[in-house]
């Protein structure tokens, strides 16, 4: 059983952050799309790649896991916490809500 809720808006990452909460963004998504639009303290960790990479993936605090519109990482939350990282958590909505809502000098695609 986890305390970490399955999803967060980008509204409240933006919050948690905000707070000084110790949280990872784990990046799921292809080079190419980080080129296009990024956290820049986010760890990238392809889907393809994150079975052989898992542990990379810090278990002490919140990891939220982001793609572009929110379904790839909801799949590797979903894998993360049926392989022991109970603490991952999706990004609902993606980098895109986060672009479109928190930070839109960011791009969009």
């Amino acid at each position: 059983m986890t305390d970490h809720p399955i999803s967060v808006t980008a509204a409240e990452l933006d919050r948690r952050r905000a707070a000084g909460e110790t949280i990872t963004i784990l990046d799921v998504r292809e080079p190419w799309e980080l080129d296009i639009a990024r956290f820049p303290d986010a760890l990238a960790i392809p889907l393809a790649t994150l079975p052989t990479r898992v542990g990379e993936v810090p278990t002490d605090h919140p990891v939220v896991v982001v793609c572009h519109h929110g379904m790839r990482s909801y799949k590797a939350m979903s894998w993360l916490r049926q392989n022991g990282v109970a603490n991952a958590i999706n990004l609902e909505g993606g980098i895109d809500a986060w672009a479109r809502l928190i930070e839109p000098t960011m791009g969009v695609y």
